[in-house]
């Protein structure tokens, strides 16, 4: 069952989040797990329905962009947005600022317009991996997309407004709310300096089209580079706090342990925290799939992808032996430093039996990819090296 956003917007009133947000199964399997259909997207993984938190299948990371349709969804909230009148949005920004601003979505639009590729990754992007395993979303690899956001700089409209001088944090809300009061409104914060960096957006098209419904319509906060947890959707308010902003969804949630591998002994607990902040090294091979049959003397192309965290991909290189031994991929398009690249290596496997195929992305500072998985209680930040096995007939 198909919507389109305007079948979306003239259903989701009347037959309420159970139906709207429920998700239609299908009889489409992928990486064994049974897909799910919601208003505007494809066949996606299904974790939860409320929240709505939806997992892309790896075959879509085949292309350099991926599709709106396709693009993975991550809700914190059961009461999120069912309809947005464009013409009652406003977004206000006000708190220790010169004037408070009232944002339409056209006046959104007269500021300059900024766009480019940027990879969007779910903190727990992976957690399923982990070992002892850790409570929440059991996320495999598809909780990430590489999508082209085009929309206002951020520093332009906190310029409007005029920040003031003893201004500390910048403060972020969606329309989503808890079912409960006790809940915690999901707001996320950024330093003032981080907030006025150019590549901050207010995002308001994905891939030269409106944002999607579960990817944060009418406009969302983009912050490249960084994990998804600050890519606040649906925004209403931006104020500006003379204090360092650590309420909930800042502290405790969200924190990794404060040390150079962000990791503690499995099962352990840090003995400091920081926040999760910008994403580390990753590389995956998306083809051949996992549990595939090969020919012998038959080439072929494995190919993926990688990715850091505003740092540009420097090399990979790719083992066929589990790890003993390595050679270098093709790189191919570069989209710039906050997108993927597309990476392939050719090979033509002279014997039968059972091999594992890995791959290992290094950025510009040269950060790489551990052999072993760097623990932490959060499940946050996979990055291991991961093998694939394929079998050659």
């Amino acid at each position: 069952m198909n919507f389109s956003r305007r079948d979306f917007l003239r259903t989701a009133g009347t037959v309420g989040l159970a139906a709207a947000f429920g998700g239609f199964p299908t009889d489409i399997f992928a990486e064994g797990r049974r897909l799910y259909k919601f208003p505007e997207k494809t066949d996606l993984i299904l974790l939860t329905s409320r929240p709505p938190q939806l997992e892309t299948p790896l075959h879509y990371f085949k292309e350099l962009i991926t599709p709106n349709n396709a693009l993975f969804v991550r809700w914190h909230l059961a009461d999120i947005p069912e309809r947005v009148d464009l013409n009652e949005w406003r977004l206000r920004i006000g708190g220790n600022t010169d004037r408070e601003l009232e944002l339409s979505m056209y006046d959104l639009k007269k500021f300059e317009r900024a766009t480019y590729t940027a990879v969007i990754q779910c903190s727990g992007n992976g957690r399923s991996f982990f070992e002892p395993k850790i409570a929440g979303g059991q996320w495999q690899n598809g909780a990430m997309g590489n999508v082209t956001w085009s929309g206002a700089r951020l520093k332009d409209i906190l310029k409007q407004a005029g920040i003031r001088a003893n201004s500390v944090d910048v403060v972020f809300d969606g329309l989503d709310s808890g079912p409960l009061p006790k809940v915690p409104d999901f707001l996320k914060s950024l330093p003032v300096d981080k907030a006025v960096e150019d590549d901050i957006m207010i995002a308001y098209e994905m891939n030269g089209e409106p944002l999607t419904m579960l990817n944060g319509f009418p406009a969302r906060l983009i912050v490249p580079g960084w994990y998804a947890t600050y890519w606040v959707k649906a925004l209403r308010g931006i104020t500006v706090a003379t204090k360092k902003y650590e309420e909930f969804w800042m502290k405790p949630a969200y924190r990794i342990p404060d040390n150079p591998c962000a990791c503690v002994p499995p099962g352990s607990k840090p003995d400091r925290t920081a926040p999760i902040t910008r994403m580390n090294t990753r590389s995956l091979v998306i083809e051949p799939a996992a549990g595939t049959s090969l020919k012998v003397n038959r080439a072929v192309d494995i190919m993926g992808i990688a990715f850091s965290g505003g740092y540009s991909i420097k090399d990979v290189i790719v083992s066929v032996d589990g790890g003993k031994t390595w050679r270098e991929a093709r790189c191919g398009r570069d989209m710039g430093r906050y997108s993927w690249i597309q990476w392939s290596h050719t090979w033509k496997p002279d014997k039968k039996g059972k091999y594992t195929i890995m791959a290992r992305a290094a950025n510009s500072i040269g950060e790489s990819q551990p052999f072993e998985s760097l623990w932490n209680p959060s499940g946050y930040m996979w990055n291991k090296i991961e093998g694939l096995e394929v079998n050659v007939v």
